[in-house]
């Protein structure tokens, strides 16, 4: 074989090399872009800013226990099913609780629960109930609903981050190691889930949904609710089942 020949082939080899070399350089480096992007991606939530805090509307609850509020022992009772990522549950919040606490809750015709209807519209559906929740252990829960509620800006949004819940129980003066512990190990996963089954079971499919509760002549009967109806509405409902029990 010739000097020549043999200086071609050395001459193809070293191109081959120099275009592996190319492709192993161009190839760390995109690995290097994705991994960078990848981690910008995790650590990016943790870096943006919490943003303001819009603070709640000033509710006056009585008798209040946990996620209840009312007298056990009144003739009627109302679970409702919501989600504090749904705007209709909101809308209930701000339009016709209130006027149910006034005019039948406080007077202890009317004992009213508030359950979460699980993840239904996603994971921030969970995580906003468990912040509610945590806050009860601190005697809490509807000061936490009021603001979750108040801060509402849309669904799976991230309105409620693990760091906006954080902040909202900050804002409401709750002891944050506590609170902390309690969200973090996922203490009432268990009790969101069982409420998304207890909502199932009784019928409900969309949030806001009410479960009325009742008994005539040892009979007990229910009505479901659904929608954010307006108070008028409840009291239809109320008064209807009052007439039954002969009150």
């Amino acid at each position: 074989m010739s000097g020549k020949e043999m200086s071609k082939r050395q001459i193809r080899r070293e191109q081959i090399k120099r275009k592996e070399t190319r492709s192993r350089i161009m190839a760390i480096g995109l690995i290097s872009v994705g991994a960078l992007f990848l981690a910008f991606l995790f650590i990016y939530p943790a870096l943006k800013p919490v943003g303001a805090v819009a603070e709640a509307p000033a509710v006056n609850r009585t008798n209040v226990d946990f996620n209840t509020v009312g007298n056990p022992d009144a003739p009627i009772m109302i679970e409702e099913y919501s989600d504090f990522q749904c705007p209709y549950c909101r809308i209930f919040f701000t339009n016709t609780e209130e006027q149910l606490l006034e005019s039948y809750i406080a007077d202890g015709t009317v004992y009213f629960i508030y359950k979460s209807f699980g993840a239904f519209i996603g994971v921030e559906s969970g995580d906003a109930a468990q912040a509610a929740y945590c806050a009860g252990d601190q005697g809490k829960f509807w000061e936490m609903h009021d603001i979750i509620f108040a801060n509402q800006t849309g669904e799976n949004v991230g309105a409620y981050t693990s760091r906006r819940l954080t902040a909202f129980a900050e804002t409401l003066g709750l002891n944050m190691d506590e609170f902390s512990s309690c969200f973090n190990s996922g203490k009432y996963k268990d009790r969101i889930d069982q409420d998304a089954k207890d909502g199932i079971a009784a019928g409900i499919q969309a949030t806001p949904s009410f479960v009325m509760t009742y008994t005539v002549d040892g009979e007990t009967r229910t009505r479901i609710i659904q929608g954010a109806q307006s108070f008028e509405a409840f009291q239809q409902e109320i008064e209807a089942a009052l007439a039954e029990m002969g009150q």
